[in-house]
């Protein structure tokens, strides 16, 4: 493995577990309050096409780590979704 391999492999790895503790607290507490959810959104989008592009371009640093990255970063944008989602039906049947 070369060196550009190793700073790509690396920097996939802290890039893609920096967003571990906010998945895990998220699952637990299921309190996203606090988040921005336009920012999970752009986040999301984002990963997203650095995924499809580390897939075009066959770059296993890149599709590896966004897609996991992508699968965390989903899971609290999807608890956002189901927060707002709530609290607009819970509106609703006042």
């Amino acid at each position: 493995m070369d060196f550009t391999s190793i700073i790509g492999n690396v920097a996939a790895l802290l890039t893609t577990i920096s967003f571990l503790p906010q998945a895990i607290k998220t699952i637990k507490t299921k309190d996203t309050g606090g988040l921005s959810f336009p920012m999970y959104l752009l986040f999301v989008t984002g990963v997203t096409l650095w995924l499809i592009y580390g897939t075009l371009n066959n770059q296993m640093p890149i599709i590896i780590g966004n897609l996991v990255t992508l699968i965390l970063a989903g899971i609290i944008l999807g608890f956002m979704i189901k927060t707002q989602f709530s609290k607009k039906f819970k509106r609703r049947l006042r």
